[in-house]
């Protein structure tokens, strides 16, 4: 699903220049910010659409909708392939990172434990989320994907934020999720830090779109996107 907000408070005039931003779901918190800051200092206003990046590409391909979009690998090679990029920022990284309840009650220290015999785990499933592929390919490398799944059960969620929940009304002892939503559940769960044992390195980016209407507007964003951008991610977990 996908939901339309924008960062000013007030009404917009029909003449006021607005960006329009397509951000993926997972980038939210510090896209606001970003705007936020953004708009403090140059006046100019954003608006966005928030959905799953497979959600927002048709727009881009399309031509018809956003001056931005935010996102991971692999959209900005799509981005590229549908002649739409114009500029591209990384600005961090999304990471599967292991996750447990607050203080660790189970004293789980590497994906490895995740086998223990009884232990309550969730993962993403691999068929909507990259990092649940990513997961499930470092856990036949490991040769104990099966082990996993048994204590997994019917916990295979669509989205990471579940994972989050589940771990605040401690429904499960441990799962694995991005970092950057983690990050928004820091006060109800703990990261367990492990080495970075998956073959692919998903980078986040910010994209200004080819077909935007408002080149000056948008080459300051991506101007203030470079200076502040990466400092901005970081504070809010995208890091590897």
């Amino acid at each position: 699903f996908m939901l339309v907000f924008g960062c000013s408070k007030k009404e917009t005039p029909p003449e006021a220049t607005e960006l329009v931003i397509l951000c993926g779901s997972s980038f939210v918190p510090p896209t606001e910010q970003l705007c936020s800051e953004f708009m403090a200092q140059t006046g100019i206003e954003t608006t966005y659409t928030v959905g799953g990046s497979e959600d927002l590409l048709p727009h881009v391909k399309a031509r018809i909708k956003g001056d931005i979009f935010v996102t991971h690998d692999p959209y900005m090679d799509y981005t590229r392939d549908a002649n739409a990029l114009a500029d591209d920022v990384q600005v961090g990284f999304v990471a599967p990172v292991l996750v447990v309840q607050n203080g660790n009650p189970k004293g789980i220290k590497n994906i490895e434990d995740l086998t223990r015999e009884g232990l309550k785990v969730a993962l993403t499933d691999p068929q909507y989320s990259t990092a649940g592929e990513m997961v499930f390919a470092l856990l036949e490398k490991k040769g104990i994907k099966d082990a996993v799944m048994k204590n997994v059960e019917n916990r295979l969620t669509k989205g990471h934020s579940n994972i989050g929940t589940f771990l605040k009304t401690q429904a499960v002892d441990a799962g694995i999720m991005w970092n950057g939503v983690a990050h928004t559940f820091r006060d109800s769960l703990d990261i367990v830090k492990t080495p970075y044992e998956y073959e692919q390195e998903i980078r986040v980016h910010i994209m200004s779109l080819s077909y935007s209407k408002q080149p000056e507007e948008l080459k300051q964003f991506m101007e203030f996107v470079r200076k502040q951008a990466p400092a901005i991610f970081a504070e809010y977990g995208y890091v590897k």
